[in-house]
């Protein structure tokens, strides 16, 4: 279970082996028991012996912006990190390996879309002749990636960018087409999303990031040291990287709450320069949505796992991979 504080004045205290979470309605005791991590976000509080009583239990503590996006953790010392897998991340990152890697990744996350707009219904033919055409220009890029060739990942980096950039455009104006007329859009926004879908979107990713953040330092690996994405500065960059396998999951869950058509008022404001932001119940729908289908149990390379246990289980499947090239 993940723990959410993102209501202004929310306070978390501890009480013997248990936390008490304390708000406006009242006072709530959760036993420790069963509790992976704690969320929170601008307005709550968590104080001293809450934190020491989740690193006790080693359930780490992520604080986020008010778009989903990890600013800060608290974790364990124990997840700690062997030097093997750090140097190895290093050398692997200059390697031909790291190159075929990052286009085996970015060609998953087309296959990913591909899968997603075909599963979306419509009865609109001339929607579903676009979305076939669509579908066979973003094979085209799949293609072209495959047989770019290099040495190392800066050879080709602007090539990758500029192909993967192009091909997220053809598939959320496609996305765009499926979903109900009420919530479509005009491009992908991000910072700051200027429409529902985006604010929905860009808040899911954020959750999303934290969580992959979080299985990468506790499989041992350095999040800094990124393969396609090394130049921003002080970024869990190769969060980044891994992200691109599993966005298309936030994606499915935003798309099956607007088609739902649950969306309301209330569920987010527009401020004066026309953003969008999710308020308190739109950020609570959205994270129990998207926690419940990570619940999910699926199966990955013949292993049967929730999606979030199979992003801890590849985050651990990467810190080997890196240990070969210490």
């Amino acid at each position: 279970m993940e723990l959410v504080l993102n209501t202004f004045g929310t306070s978390l205290n501890r009480d013997n082996e248990g936390f008490v979470v304390t708000h406006k309605d009242g006072r709530q005791r959760i036993p420790v028991a069963g509790i992976k991590s704690i969320q929170i976000s601008r307005g709550a509080q968590i104080t001293s012996d809450a934190v020491m009583l989740a690193i006790e239990h080693e359930i780490e503590v992520l604080f986020t912006d008010k778009s989903g996006m990890p600013i800060g953790r608290i974790w364990s010392p124990r997840y700690g990190s062997v030097s093997t897998i750090r140097k190895g991340q290093l050398n692997f990152t200059f390697s031909n390996d790291a190159l075929q890697w990052i286009k085996e990744i970015i060609r998953r996350k087309i296959e990913n879309q591909q899968a997603l707009l075909l599963m979306m219904r419509t009865d609109n033919v001339a929607i579903c002749r676009k979305r076939e055409k669509n579908i066979a220009r973003l094979e085209d890029y799949r293609t072209k990636i495959a047989s770019l060739n290099g040495e190392i990942v800066s050879d080709v980096a602007a090539q990758l960018r500029g192909w993967e950039g192009v091909a997220s455009k053809i598939y959320f104006e496609t996305l765009n087409d499926l979903i109900p007329e009420e919530y479509r859009f005009e491009m992908r926004t991000q910072h700051p999303a200027m429409d529902v879908v985006n604010a929905f979107l860009n808040y899911g990713y954020g959750v999303l990031y934290g969580k992959i953040e979080g299985a990468l330092i506790k499989a041992g690996i350095d999040p800094y040291i990124g393969i396609l994405h090394r130049d921003d500065y002080n970024r869990p960059v190769l969060v980044y990287d891994v992200i691109e396998l599993y966005r298309i999951w936030v994606d499915y869950v935003v798309y099956s709450l607007v088609v739902q058509q649950v969306v309301t008022d209330e569920y987010y404001s527009v401020r004066e320069d026309g953003s969008y932001w999710l308020e308190s119940l739109g950020r609570r729908v959205l994270i129990q949505s998207l926690n419940d289908y990570l619940d999910e149990i699926i199966t990955v390379k013949g292993v049967n796992r929730s999606r979030l246990t199979q992003i801890q289980l590849y985050a651990q499947d990467l810190a080997q991979l890196f240990k070969k090239y210490e």
